[in-house]
């Protein structure tokens, strides 16, 4: 019986190089795809094989594929990564939250677009070098945490669909990132199996969000210029540079001396305010969401009790969720710390994602 036709996600890197070594050996048919979302690349260097784009990722990719054997295609995927992730970006950044534009990418490029390219290549599904898992229960999918729990990428993934994971493999599901670098090593790609992660936005390479924002904002500096920083009673304290240029929990860089550590605790787009307090005035046992999903709400009203987590490397925490329509709200058994507006909050039971939502 023949494997199934599948669209490998290449982005050049060690996990995606290796989830298509892995696909290779069980039998797949593999066809390469890498999108373009950003333009952080001149477009004459997409046509050379060779030359000043060599290291760029989208290349990087074409040439794995064909060191692997197998056909690969540039997807253009900027108009609507423009559309609906970097346009949610500045649009919750101009408005004092601070956005996680992964999960957007991830429900509206890599789980729309890309599926959609899957079925005109006449693929039956896709795959990526995401760490986490496939389950299958009782008929239905589900998206389960990785092996690695250091590596573990379901907080990102928490709105796809059951329909998206039936059409998907998650290669590296179960195994950790030293397994993974010694199966590079192990078929040649020494050097790739050596490389050291990137941690920045794709769209903000050099991880500059000021920049960025100022480049992307109309009358950025009008709208976004100094203000008061204030304390919980609303006594003006010292003045910043502006609130979009502060995030939820930060110390470092606020540029006044207070005499004890202060930290960001509060962002007021509105009259341009940033609030800050102590450590402890960030531990909350509440928190609310908004735009949430659920794979089972019967379950969860009968069950409600989940593990949260807030943010993509803190543990998930321990709490009891009511549902509201798409709003939720969470009471944790212990403080935790650091609620941000904008990201993600990811609810799971036994190891299964069960919901997420928007931190209101």
């Amino acid at each position: 019986m023949t494997k199934k036709r599948i669209l490998m996600a290449m982005s050049g890197g060690i996990d995606s190089t290796v989830s298509a070594i892995l696909l290779q050996e069980q039998g797949y048919e593999l066809v390469g795809a890498t999108f373009r979302t950003f333009d952080s690349i001149k477009e004459s260097c997409i046509a050379k094989e060779r030359g000043c784009c060599s290291i760029d990722s989208i290349m990087e990719a074409r040439r794995m594929a064909e060191t692997l054997g197998f056909e690969h295609h540039i997807l253009d995927f900027r108009a609507t990564f423009q559309k609906h992730v970097i346009s949610d970006f500045v649009h919750e950044y101009m408005h004092g939250r601070t956005p996680n534009p992964c999960v957007l990418c991830n429900s509206s490029i890599k789980w729309g677009m890309l599926l959609e390219k899957a079925a005109e290549l006449q693929c039956d599904g896709i795959a990526t070098g995401h760490y986490a898992r496939i389950i299958k229960r009782d008929g239905h999918f589900f998206l389960g945490t990785a092996a690695d729990i250091h590596k573990d990428q379901t907080y990102f993934l928490w709105r796809l669909t059951e329909d998206n994971l039936s059409k998907t493999i998650f290669p590296l599901g179960n195994l950790t990132k030293p397994e993974v670098r010694e199966i590079a090593a192990k078929h040649g790609f020494i050097k790739l199996s050596q490389k050291t992660e990137s941690q920045e936005i794709c769209f903000i390479p050099d991880n500059d969000y000021h920049r960025f924002l100022m480049e992307n904002v109309e009358n950025f500096e009008q709208l976004c210029g100094p203000g008061d920083f204030i304390d919980a009673t609303g006594k003006k304290i010292g003045e910043h540079k502006g609130f979009p240029f502060y995030t939820i929990g930060q110390r470092k860089g606020l540029v006044v001396a207070f005499g004890t550590p202060k930290y960001v605790t509060r962002i007021s787009a509105q009259d341009n305010t940033v609030t800050l307090g102590d450590r402890d005035d960030l531990l909350t046992t509440t928190i609310k969401a908004t735009n949430c999903s659920f794979t089972d709400i019967l379950r969860l009203k009968n069950n409600p009790k989940v593990e949260a987590r807030i943010r993509y490397r803190s543990p998930a925490t321990t709490a009891t969720i009511a549902i509201t329509g798409t709003d939720a709200a969470l009471t944790f058994d212990e403080p935790v710390w650091g609620a941000t507006p904008g990201q993600s909050l990811v609810l799971y039971q036994d190891g299964l994602v069960v919901g997420g939502g928007f931190i209101a």
